[in-house]
């Protein structure tokens, strides 16, 4: 029986997600895509540091990616003031948690930590504990005052006051900062790398988000949109492939609409010329981008990613809702035939491009109709996969001051349900298509469930593992692999000996060059 075959049956059933998975979904409250295995990750501090420290950080993060992100930041900041990372809190100087407002389920994980760190601080007064972030911004005044939960509050915009802030609070006051800027980027702060596989880093392009989404809390715990200078994030990128990783994700919360004067050049910065000019760092680095507004992605941007192979062929494009009605509601400033008619000249532009969605059910007064509108336009899209998620109201939004969330829980569960099971038979659907096919993968270390299997990710973002017997092949490396099975959530395929050459190990060559 062929390997792939063996593995298929032991380590990636073909089998629906498992009762968990649901369970997880209907626990969704947000418009942005969190990485549930990675929720309160603490900073990995890196291990050829040479330097001996006074004083330990520790920070666990929540929340989305961008929150991941600005750990990094944080990292640096305290790094270039004295302060190690250290990844057990009990012998912490400084604990930090960078949190998340989007969801409930955040704020009451970020609530019970904090109550725990309370504990251990009676056991070790001289430990501060400080919580930065979006919930930070919402919440300081309960948090600092009426709970006594916390030392400091630090709101995104205020990092580079960190420093003071503790010396502050080390002095026994309480040491606030969470306003908002409209020029804050950390533009010239080097991120200390969180927790890295060397291969794969985000950068971050713009801070904030101009779109008022009704269900959305980010303008106000983020502010306005303001982009990074392209200089400083040309020569992040330029630097992390010399350090030898192979992508680059470019975040934001909208990256579309990226929009950066650069007056000296006298040259107007779109976020496709940004896309271009990070492409043309190396023909080796990989560059992906997250996250975009069906409103704000442009033919340029299309082009663009056509044109230059090392740009990842997958869009993750968030419609929310299939209704026009409910669109309206929630103030996504697009119809239903609008964003279809933008998948449609996505799939013209980009044949074979991968399509990824955000999906909210029970959104206030949605109907059975405006639900099956939803499904399908899921339908229509055939998306690769989804974020799912069930409308939770967040105090201080506009759909919370204008509208009634007046659809009863076990609705927006059950109708959470069917969307998680169209999307469950898309994304088979989608990964079966695929069999047969040879895929060219960036090999991101170990499979999870098999050691002996590399796991890596096409440029259409699947997940995609094989054998690592007699391919001579590393961690970084590129592979060409044939797929032979699926799961829902795993393409499972061979790498093919013709393989082994330069041409997979070290593509400094663009496709042009090798001709």
């Amino acid at each position: 029986m062929p390997i792939a075959a063996k593995l298929t049956q032991t380590d990636f059933s073909l089998s629906l997600p498992s009762s968990n998975f649901y369970d997880r979904m209907l626990e969704l409250t947000s418009n942005k895509a969190h990485d549930e295995t990675r929720q309160g990750e603490a900073y990995a501090p890196f291990s050829d540091d040479p330097n001996a420290y006074q004083k330990k950080f520790y920070i666990e993060s929540y929340g989305c990616q961008m929150n991941f992100s600005d750990s990094e930041i944080v990292a640096s900041i305290l790094n270039g003031n004295g302060f190690g990372a250290t990844k057990n809190f009990e012998e912490a100087d400084l604990v930090l948690l960078n949190t998340c407002s989007i969801r409930e389920k955040a704020e009451q994980t970020v609530r019970k930590r904090l109550t725990e760190f309370r504990k251990i601080k009676k056991q070790r007064p001289g430990m501060l504990v400080g919580v930065l972030g979006c919930m930070a911004e919402r919440l300081k005044s309960k948090l600092l005052e009426e709970e006594k939960l916390v030392d400091l509050v630090v709101g995104p915009d205020a990092y580079r006051t960190l420093p003071q802030l503790v010396v502050e609070a080390e002095s026994g006051q309480k040491a606030v900062n969470v306003l908002l800027s409209r020029e804050e980027t950390y533009a010239d702060i080097s991120p200390v790398r969180l927790d890295s596989n060397g291969i794969s880093a985000f950068v971050s392009i713009m801070r904030g988000c101009n779109n008022m989404c009704s269900f959305c809390v980010v303008p106000f715990t983020r502010g306005r949109e303001r982009s990074r200078d392209a200089h400083s994030i040309i020569r992040e990128c330029t630097l992390l492939s010399e350090e030898g990783y192979k992508e680059v994700t470019l975040l934001g919360q909208n990256v579309d609409s990226y929009y950066w004067l650069d007056e000296q050049h006298d040259e107007l910065v779109t976020f496709a010329k940004l896309l271009e000019k990070v492409a043309m760092i190396s023909p080796s680095l990989r560059v992906r981008f997250s996250t975009s507004h069906p409103k704000d992605i442009t033919e340029e941007v299309l082009h663009t990613i056509a044109k230059y192979e090392n740009i990842c062929k997958y869009i993750h494009l968030p419609v929310q809702s299939g209704s026009t009605r409910i669109l309206q509601l929630m103030n996504r400033t697009y119809t239903r035939e609008w964003y279809l008619a933008k998948v449609n000249r996505i799939r013209e532009i980009l044949p074979g491009c991968g399509l990824s969605s955000d999906v909210i059910t029970g959104f206030c007064t949605e109907t059975e109709e405006d639900h099956k509108d939803t499904l399908s336009l899921m339908e229509y899209c055939g998306y690769d996969m989804s974020y799912m998620f069930f409308y939770s109201e967040r105090p201080g939004t506009l759909a919370a001051r204008r509208y009634a969330d007046d659809i009863p829980e076990p609705i927006k569960k059950k109708r959470l349900q069917e969307v998680v099971d169209l999307q469950g038979r898309l994304s088979l659907e989608s990964n079966k298509k695929d069999i047969g096919k040879i895929f060219e993968v960036l090999i991101e270390g170990d499979s999870k469930k098999n050691k002996d299997f590399w796991m890596g990710r096409s440029s259409q973002n699947k997940v995609i593992v094989f054998p690592k017997e007699g391919t001579g092949l590393n961690k970084g490396d590129y592979a060409k692999v044939h797929v032979t099975d699926c799961t829902q959530a795993t393409l499972i395929g061979e790498v093919r000996p013709c393989n082994f050459g330069a041409e997979c190990k070290d593509r400094s060559e663009s496709k042009e060059d090798r001709k």
